[in-house]
């Protein structure tokens, strides 16, 4: 079963590999958690040892051990020492084994080391004819554990730093888990079960709760049938309350089908625009008016900058023919976060209409479009949820325009229909309905504004420069502009080989040798293993160059 590059999993049999074993067994069940007392050769033999038998994950030309886990199949198991009448606590008619010393090395944690040494173990105790182990899970890792398909059974046992979840682990649940995670990777390009165990700081797809992936692996259903019109008009209800907008309409689809359905509309006023640019999607804006034939003109600003009221200002002084502004409440290119308030305080002075790009705004940030004309969203990104519902924000009537706007971007019918023309995919907008049930939005709000002080503030201790100011951050998206002796394509495949995943194969990215760090999902991760392995990887040149 492969791995990272050069990575294999196998049964421990080299004196190496055993010398290894025990000097992690050290590292973990002494240094981490203290369970045993230290000793100056620094290794640690399990009283077990003879009856174990490791499964481990090397990179054999290296020598370089990544993870271990041990199997043992001799009662009395570990266990039956620590929680009387274990069998009491668990199914009957089961053959039983033990899992023991379930350890990932520092470097490698947050990666799929873990669970490759779970598939593997639990093919080994297949073949050894046991359908069901117990363990003792770090109290540290239940959440880990849990994710990995382990049931916990029985009272904590152990004491101070050294506490343990009794858990069993079935085939069968296994299997199912195993064959859920198969089944919805490939319907969906969203994020894999292997993919979620890591620190996923990208800004998609981005991580969802279990009851996102349990409502969207539901059943589907008829998008004609009258419980699914009740769930789809909650789910808009919910949208323009946190949104402060009348009306909203669902496409299936990216957030760029929004953004070209707004496109549509703003070619029947036929009248003259203009376009806010100060990064990559500003730029994007440009290229859905050029498909839709739109008279407009453009302003730039440099990246990492926020549009300030002067600007509008003196652009509509510059183009007094102009109608309507579209333009970015968050630049995702550069991490800069555009004021709203001023964006429409200078419309609405002007009597201009304003237009919006809150695809990577909504859910992270609180979003008031009042008086805004029309603003595109998204499912896949701060509304943690699976991607695939294009949004469009409205207050005003919508008209169908069959003979000028293709019917699926026409956001008139969608309108006359009371927002289903066409087919719904039902998953999709359940689990957009049970993200929207799950969070308070204003401590989500607040989570995501203390992720970012704490990674601004660990980035700048160690000299590591964000692209946008205090001033104007997007809280949710942190981008860094490397110094140009690292590339950053070579810094993001290392981070993600220690299970990091940041943003940085887009070409605008690559171009500019940037990286990004997003707070988009459902979780925070918290970004001291990011920052600690930008440290190692980038601050000794920092250091020579200043």
């Amino acid at each position: 079963m492969s791995l990272l590059d050069g990575f294999i999993y196998k049964i421990a049999e080299l004196p190496w590999e055993i010398e290894a074993v025990h000097a992690l067994n050290y590292i973990t069940f002494v240094e981490e958690i203290p369970q045993h007392e230290p000793n100056a050769q620094k290794t640690l033999t399990d009283k077990f040892h003879e009856q174990n038998t490791y499964i481990i994950c090397v990179n054999e030309a290296q020598q370089i051990l990544a993870g271990m886990i041990a199997f043992r199949d001799q009662r009395p198991f570990s266990l039956d020492e620590k929680l009387k009448d274990l069998d009491s606590y668990l199914p009957q008619d089961r053959s039983l084994c033990e899992i023991r010393l379930l350890s990932v090395a520092d470097e490698y944690r947050y990666t799929r080391v873990a669970q490759g040494l779970i598939a593997q173990l639990v093919q080994h105790s297949t073949d050894c004819g046991y359908d069901m182990a117990v363990i003792s899970g770090t109290v540290r890792q239940i959440k880990l554990y849990k994710f990995l398909g382990f049931v916990p059974f029985g009272p904590v046992v152990g004491s101070g730093d050294a506490k343990y979840q009794p858990m069993y682990l079935t085939v069968e649940a296994y299997t199912d888990l195993k064959n859920r995670s198969s089944s919805f990777s490939r319907g969906s390009e969203e994020l894999t079960n292997d993919d979620r165990l890591a620190f996923n700081f990208l800004p998609g797809p981005v991580e969802f709760s279990q009851h996102v992936l349990d409502a969207y692996t539901e059943p589907s259903c008829s998008h004609r049938g009258p419980e699914f019109a009740r769930d789809f008009q909650e789910t808009c209800r919910w949208l323009c309350q946190m949104s402060n907008a009348a009306r909203v309409q669902l496409l299936m689809g990216p957030g760029t089908m929004a953004n070209d359905a707004i496109a549509a509309q703003l070619g029947l006023l036929d009248q003259t625009g203009l376009i806010l640019i100060s990064g990559e999607f500003g730029r994007r804006l440009v290229s859905h008016a050029n498909g839709a034939r739109l008279s407009f003109e453009t302003i730039e600003i440099p990246e990492g900058k926020a549009f300030e009221r002067k600007d509008l200002q003196q652009a509509l002084d510059r183009f007094p023919d102009v109608s309507w502004v579209w333009g970015a409440h968050c630049e995702t290119s550069t991490g800069v976060l555009n004021d709203i308030s001023v964006y429409q305080e200078v419309c609405r002075d002007r009597g201009v209409l304003l237009c919006l790009d809150c695809i990577s705004s909504l859910g992270t940030v609180p979003v008031n479009l009042e008086g805004v004309y029309l603003a595109s969203g998204t499912s896949g990104k701060g509304m943690a949820s699976i991607a695939g519902v294009a949004m469009v924000f409205h207050h005003h009537d919508l008209v169908p325009a069959p003979e000028r706007i293709p019917c699926a971007l026409d956001l008139g019918l969608y309108q006359q229909s009371q927002g289903i023309p066409f087919t719904i995919q039902s998953n999709l907008v359940h689990a957009l309905l049970a993200a929207l049930r799950l969070h308070e939005w204003d401590s989500r709000f607040e989570d995501v504004r203390r992720w970012s002080r704490s990674i601004r503030q660990q980035l700048q201790e160690i000299d590591v420069p964000t692209l946008a100011a205090d001033s104007c951050a997007m809280p949710s998206v942190v981008t860094l502009a490397l110094p140009m002796s690292h590339d950053s394509e070579e810094i993001g495949d290392r981070l993600k080989d220690r299970g990091v995943l940041v943003s940085y194969q887009s070409g605008y990215l690559l171009e500019r040798n940037w990286i990004q760090a997003c707070r988009l999902g459902a979780e925070s991760k918290p970004p001291e293993k990011l920052v600690r392995l930008l440290k190692k990887m980038i601050q000794p040149s920092l250091s020579l160059e200043q």
